[in-house]
């Protein structure tokens, strides 16, 4: 340390840096969550709509379910599992108005 700054100058850089630091932190993590959530909403309206192929109700396919789970996980990897597309579709089912949304 130079002598043009103190000790207790010095202390207060260390603080700001770390509080700014630690607040951008939260705020992409924050960010990358309101984006996951987005997503999925988008991917369980993409399996509605499929399944409805423009009616208002459809037959809920099982087998549309596996083949994803299927396709999806040879193209992406993990997150794709059956049961992770099935809540994907439950989630746009449960609040099929997108602004309703509350991250």
């Amino acid at each position: 340390m130079n002598n043009l700054t103190n000790q207790k100058d010095y202390n207060e850089l260390v603080s700001q840096i770390s509080a700014t630091y630690n607040q951008g932190r939260q705020q992409a993590v924050q960010a990358v969550n309101i984006q996951l959530v987005t997503t999925y909403w988008e991917i369980g309206r993409y399996i509605v709509e499929f399944e409805q192929g423009g009616l208002e109700r459809a037959v809920y396919g099982k087998s549309l379910i596996n083949n994803l789970a299927t396709d999806l996980n040879r193209l992406h990897g993990k997150g794709f599992s059956r049961s992770n597309l099935i809540y994907m579709r439950l989630f746009y089912l449960e609040y099929p108005v997108r602004r309703l949304l509350t991250y």
